[in-house]
Protein backbone atom coordinates (compact mmCIF):
# COMPACT_ATOMS: atom_id res chain seq x y z
CA UNK A 1 0.00 0.00 0.00
CA UNK A 2 1.59 3.40 -1.01
CA UNK A 3 0.10 7.07 0.55
CA UNK A 4 0.14 10.69 -0.74
CA UNK A 5 -1.56 13.34 0.75
CA UNK A 6 -3.45 11.00 3.71
CA UNK A 7 -4.96 8.97 0.71
CA UNK A 8 -4.05 5.25 0.68
CA UNK A 9 -4.06 3.17 -2.20
CA UNK A 10 -2.94 -0.03 -3.75
CA UNK A 11 -1.65 -0.27 -7.36
CA UNK A 12 -2.47 -3.55 -9.82
CA UNK A 13 0.36 -4.57 -12.28
CA UNK A 14 -2.15 -4.07 -15.46
CA UNK A 15 -3.05 -0.44 -14.33
CA UNK A 16 -0.90 2.75 -14.93
CA UNK A 17 1.12 3.54 -11.37
CA UNK A 18 0.25 7.38 -10.10
CA UNK A 19 3.50 9.28 -11.57
CA UNK A 20 4.39 12.97 -11.63
CA UNK A 21 1.52 12.93 -14.38
CA UNK A 22 -0.59 12.27 -11.34
CA UNK A 23 -0.10 13.82 -8.61
CA UNK A 24 0.92 17.44 -10.26
CA UNK A 25 -3.29 16.65 -11.29
CA UNK A 26 -4.32 16.19 -7.71
CA UNK A 27 -2.34 18.82 -6.44
CA UNK A 28 -4.19 21.53 -8.79
CA UNK A 29 -7.44 20.16 -8.75
CA UNK A 30 -10.10 23.22 -8.83
CA UNK A 31 -13.10 21.09 -6.80
CA UNK A 32 -15.94 22.73 -5.01
CA UNK A 33 -18.10 20.81 -2.42
CA UNK A 34 -21.14 20.90 -4.73
CA UNK A 35 -19.49 19.53 -7.87
CA UNK A 36 -20.80 16.94 -9.69
CA UNK A 37 -17.17 15.38 -10.89
CA UNK A 38 -16.67 13.05 -14.02
CA UNK A 39 -13.28 11.48 -14.05
CA UNK A 40 -12.18 9.89 -17.35
CA UNK A 41 -9.45 7.32 -17.48
CA UNK A 42 -9.37 6.73 -13.39
CA UNK A 43 -6.37 4.12 -13.32
CA UNK A 44 -5.90 3.65 -9.29
CA UNK A 45 -8.94 5.71 -9.10
CA UNK A 46 -6.23 7.85 -6.64
CA UNK A 47 -7.50 11.35 -8.05
CA UNK A 48 -11.19 10.34 -8.16
CA UNK A 49 -11.20 9.37 -4.18
CA UNK A 50 -8.94 12.55 -3.86
CA UNK A 51 -11.92 14.38 -5.82
CA UNK A 52 -14.52 12.85 -3.97
CA UNK A 53 -13.10 14.17 -0.83
CA UNK A 54 -13.91 17.71 -1.92
CA UNK A 55 -16.97 17.17 -3.60
CA UNK A 56 -20.58 15.85 -3.45
CA UNK A 57 -20.33 13.00 -5.81
CA UNK A 58 -17.83 11.63 -8.24
CA UNK A 59 -18.31 9.36 -11.71
CA UNK A 60 -15.38 7.34 -12.35
CA UNK A 61 -14.59 5.52 -15.59
CA UNK A 62 -11.89 3.39 -17.32
CA UNK A 63 -11.73 1.40 -20.54
CA UNK A 64 -9.01 -0.90 -18.18
CA UNK A 65 -11.35 -3.85 -16.37
CA UNK A 66 -8.32 -4.09 -14.34
CA UNK A 67 -8.37 -0.29 -13.32
CA UNK A 68 -12.04 -0.88 -12.46
CA UNK A 69 -11.32 -3.63 -10.12
CA UNK A 70 -7.94 -1.86 -8.40
CA UNK A 71 -9.84 1.55 -8.52
CA UNK A 72 -12.61 -0.23 -6.32
CA UNK A 73 -10.34 -1.60 -3.41
CA UNK A 74 -8.80 1.82 -3.27
CA UNK A 75 -12.58 3.65 -2.72
CA UNK A 76 -13.33 1.02 -0.42
CA UNK A 77 -9.81 0.99 1.45
CA UNK A 78 -10.55 5.58 2.03
CA UNK A 79 -14.08 4.94 2.63
CA UNK A 80 -15.16 7.31 -0.41
CA UNK A 81 -18.55 6.33 -1.20
CA UNK A 82 -19.75 8.91 -3.22
CA UNK A 83 -17.26 7.37 -6.13
CA UNK A 84 -19.33 5.71 -8.20
CA UNK A 85 -17.47 3.74 -11.30
CA UNK A 86 -17.57 2.69 -14.38
CA UNK A 87 -16.44 0.69 -17.01
CA UNK A 88 -16.02 2.08 -20.22
CA UNK A 89 -14.16 4.20 -23.16
CA UNK A 90 -14.04 7.63 -22.63
CA UNK A 91 -17.86 9.30 -22.77
CA UNK A 92 -20.02 5.87 -23.73
CA UNK A 93 -20.91 5.15 -19.73
CA UNK A 94 -22.23 9.00 -19.08
CA UNK A 95 -24.82 9.25 -21.88
CA UNK A 96 -26.95 12.17 -21.32
CA UNK A 97 -25.18 13.19 -18.05
CA UNK A 98 -23.79 16.60 -17.51
CA UNK A 99 -20.95 17.43 -14.97
CA UNK A 100 -19.85 20.51 -13.04
CA UNK A 101 -16.00 19.49 -13.38
CA UNK A 102 -14.20 16.78 -15.73
CA UNK A 103 -10.98 15.45 -14.74
CA UNK A 104 -8.50 13.50 -17.33
CA UNK A 105 -5.12 12.80 -17.43
CA UNK A 106 -4.96 11.91 -21.08
CA UNK A 107 -3.00 8.88 -22.89
CA UNK A 108 -0.70 12.01 -24.48
CA UNK A 109 2.51 10.56 -25.71
CA UNK A 110 3.05 10.00 -29.51
CA UNK A 111 3.20 6.26 -29.64
CA UNK A 112 4.17 4.41 -33.23
CA UNK A 113 2.76 1.18 -33.91
CA UNK A 114 6.18 -0.58 -33.00
CA UNK A 115 6.01 0.84 -29.38
CA UNK A 116 2.86 -0.17 -28.06
CA UNK A 117 2.45 -2.72 -26.03
CA UNK A 118 0.06 -5.91 -25.58
CA UNK A 119 -2.79 -5.66 -22.93
CA UNK A 120 -5.21 -3.32 -20.87
CA UNK A 121 -2.22 -1.26 -19.82
CA UNK A 122 -1.61 0.48 -23.00
CA UNK A 123 -4.70 2.79 -23.05
CA UNK A 124 -3.04 4.19 -20.27
CA UNK A 125 -0.16 6.26 -22.34
CA UNK A 126 -1.27 5.69 -26.40
CA UNK A 127 -1.72 8.68 -27.83
CA UNK A 128 -0.99 7.92 -31.47
CA UNK A 129 1.48 8.45 -33.73
CA UNK A 130 0.93 12.77 -32.66
CA UNK A 131 -0.26 12.33 -28.92
CA UNK A 132 -3.55 13.15 -30.09
CA UNK A 133 -6.09 10.59 -30.87
CA UNK A 134 -7.59 10.54 -27.67
CA UNK A 135 -6.88 13.94 -26.79
CA UNK A 136 -9.01 15.16 -29.74
CA UNK A 137 -11.85 12.42 -29.10
CA UNK A 138 -12.35 13.47 -25.35
CA UNK A 139 -12.47 17.25 -26.84
CA UNK A 140 -14.99 16.53 -29.69
CA UNK A 141 -17.47 15.11 -26.81
CA UNK A 142 -16.64 17.11 -23.74
CA UNK A 143 -19.23 20.26 -24.35
CA UNK A 144 -22.06 17.68 -24.20
CA UNK A 145 -21.02 16.68 -20.73
CA UNK A 146 -20.81 19.49 -18.79
CA UNK A 147 -22.88 22.04 -16.97
CA UNK A 148 -23.35 25.65 -18.14
CA UNK A 149 -20.19 27.53 -16.40
CA UNK A 150 -18.98 24.15 -15.82
CA UNK A 151 -14.88 23.38 -16.06
CA UNK A 152 -12.50 21.10 -17.34
CA UNK A 153 -8.83 19.47 -16.17
CA UNK A 154 -6.71 17.45 -18.37
CA UNK A 155 -3.39 16.47 -18.15
CA UNK A 156 -0.80 16.36 -20.98
CA UNK A 157 2.53 17.13 -22.73
CA UNK A 158 4.32 19.41 -24.54
CA UNK A 159 4.58 16.62 -26.88
CA UNK A 160 0.85 16.15 -27.67
CA UNK A 161 0.87 20.34 -28.57
CA UNK A 162 -0.59 22.18 -25.52
CA UNK A 163 -1.19 25.36 -27.87
CA UNK A 164 -3.63 23.02 -30.45
CA UNK A 165 -5.61 22.16 -27.21
CA UNK A 166 -5.55 25.42 -25.94
CA UNK A 167 -6.84 27.08 -28.78
CA UNK A 168 -9.56 24.26 -29.06
CA UNK A 169 -10.79 24.71 -26.05
CA UNK A 170 -11.18 28.87 -26.84
CA UNK A 171 -13.20 27.95 -30.04
CA UNK A 172 -15.43 25.98 -27.72
CA UNK A 173 -15.97 28.94 -25.35
CA UNK A 174 -13.71 28.35 -22.55
CA UNK A 175 -11.56 30.37 -20.53
CA UNK A 176 -8.43 28.14 -20.97
CA UNK A 177 -4.96 28.56 -19.47
CA UNK A 178 -2.48 26.49 -18.67
CA UNK A 179 -2.33 25.85 -14.37
CA UNK A 180 0.37 23.75 -13.50
CA UNK A 181 3.62 22.46 -15.06
CA UNK A 182 6.76 20.03 -14.35
CA UNK A 183 9.27 19.24 -16.20
CA UNK A 184 10.06 15.60 -16.40
CA UNK A 185 12.81 14.24 -18.51
CA UNK A 186 12.32 14.94 -22.24
CA UNK A 187 8.44 16.90 -21.52
CA UNK A 188 6.69 19.39 -20.02
CA UNK A 189 3.51 17.98 -18.29
CA UNK A 190 1.06 20.35 -18.03
CA UNK A 191 -2.66 20.86 -16.55
CA UNK A 192 -4.79 22.56 -18.12
CA UNK A 193 -8.01 24.34 -17.12
CA UNK A 194 -10.85 25.23 -19.02
CA UNK A 195 -13.90 27.01 -17.52
CA UNK A 196 -16.64 27.49 -19.53
CA UNK A 197 -17.92 31.40 -20.43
Amino acid sequence: MFEYNDTYYYVHENVYEPAEDTFLLIDNLQVDRKDRVLEIGTGTGLVAVTAAKKSMKVVATDVNPHAIECASKNIITNRTYNVELRHGDLFETVEGEKFDLILFNTPYLPTGEEETVEGDLNAAWDGGENGRDVIDRFLDELLEHLTPKGRVQLVQSSLSDNKETLEKLKNMGFEASITAKEHAFFEDIVVITGILN
